[in-house]
């Protein structure tokens, strides 16, 4: 049994008419919803007048009859997405160890570690020895490992001589 036209355009006006406001997992149960009430049919009709591919309306109608599967407030199951630069590449962490650890600073006792090196020369460093990253990247992983990213500071220390500008004259020889 086919599916009337009426029917479809109602589907394609409800879902046009819907789909800006919604999510991704709500835009899946919308698909779903019509799709199942539909009947027969009812997947390749929503895909088509949706404008999506059939196996995320199949997706969606299988989501519908299971309760378990996402948890409140997520759009997709855990697990998914890009793994973390540490998890795919295991060596990355200690790579960026023995580039920083040099150049630590701080008092070891203190929970404030920081390093001069810029997290562009890291990364560089990096890549170079078979751990590609980006300077965020690297940026990211010393925040995560206590670091504090810092620059170099002129300490006043003293006085400085009244006739500066002599000292400076004569070192260089015009006076």
């Amino acid at each position: 049994m086919a599916i009337n036209a009426a029917t479809l355009e109602a589907v394609g006006r409800r879902i046009e008419s819907l789909w800006p406001q919604l999510n991704e997992r709500q835009r899946r149960a919308l698909l779903g919803v019509e799709a199942r009430e539909l009947g027969w049919g009812g997947v390749s009709a929503v895909a088509r007048v949706a404008g999506v591919a059939r196996s995320t309306v199949t997706t969606a109608v299988a989501e519908l009859e299971r309760s378990d599967v996402l948890e409140p407030g997520r759009s997709r199951r855990s697990g998914g997405g890009r793994k973390s630069t540490t998890v795919a590449d295991p060596g990355l962490a200690a790579a960026l160890d023995a580039l920083v650890d040099p150049a630590t600073r701080g008092d070891p006792m203190s929970p404030l570690r920081w390093t001069a090196k810029s997290t562009l020369s890291l990364a560089e460093a990096l890549s170079a020895s078979g751990h590609p990253v980006s300077d965020q990247t690297v940026a990211a992983l010393l925040r995560d490992a206590g670091y504090s990213l810092q620059a170099n500071a002129k300490v006043r220390e003293g006085r400085q001589h009244p006739d500066r500008d002599a000292q400076f004259r004569h070192i260089h020889g015009y006076g």
